[in-house]
């Protein structure tokens, strides 16, 4: 069997990230907004796997992310990527996420074992809140952004790395913990 995978970090989201996103339906522009439960900062996209590869995963996690406790960041900013005329992609930043950045590019190298290949673009944690499909009404959602590039949303508690799987539906993707990495031990 095969599925779509990802390896991430799951937070819970403060109700002002709610309130933005509302905000930001509220203008018109052409984005899918990403549900508040799906959320997450993706450490590495693996594509479609086998199932077979779960418990080499499973051991990279482990290794990476051995001796680790839990940890504190701050969920700070907004932005987009690429750029301003070309806006794919609206985040919230991580401040604070070194170790974060650290877990990402470890486990990236030790999957490369494996054939996953390497990410070309330097890592920067953060949650990606909407997508969009057009410019339509983009400057209603940049004035959006503007106004929280430097907004201080709130500090969240890093205490476990996931596998999960990715069920591409018409009504947006439907994500499943195939397993769970505690920081500090154990965890299945």
């Amino acid at each position: 069997m095969r599925f779509r995978g990802f390896i991430a970090i799951d937070l819970e989201m403060p109700s002002k990230v709610i309130e933005i996103t509302d905000d930001m339906r509220k203008t018109g522009a052409d984005l899918k907004i990403v549900k508040p439960e799906n959320m997450h900062i993706t450490l590495k996209f693996l594509g479609d796997i086998d199932e077979s590869l779960v418990g080499d995963i499973e051991g990279i996690i482990r290794g990476t992310v051995h001796g680790l406790k839990p940890f504190e960041i701050t969920l700070k900013g907004m932005g987009f990527f690429p750029n301003e005329k070309y806006i794919k992609v609206v985040w919230i930043g991580v401040e604070n996420g070194e170790q974060i950045q650290r877990i990402a590019t470890g486990i990236d190298v030790q999957l490369s074992k494996l054939g996953f290949k390497r990410e070309r673009r330097g890592f920067s944690p953060h949650i990606t809140v909407a997508r969009l499909k057009s410019s339509r009404n983009k400057d209603r959602l940049l004035s959006i952004v503007e106004r929280y590039k430097n907004f201080r949303f709130k500090e969240a508690v890093v205490d476990s790395v996931k596998l999960k799987k990715s069920d591409l539906k018409p009504s947006g993707p439907v994500y499943t913990d195939i397993l769970e990495i505690k920081l500090g031990g154990g965890g299945k």
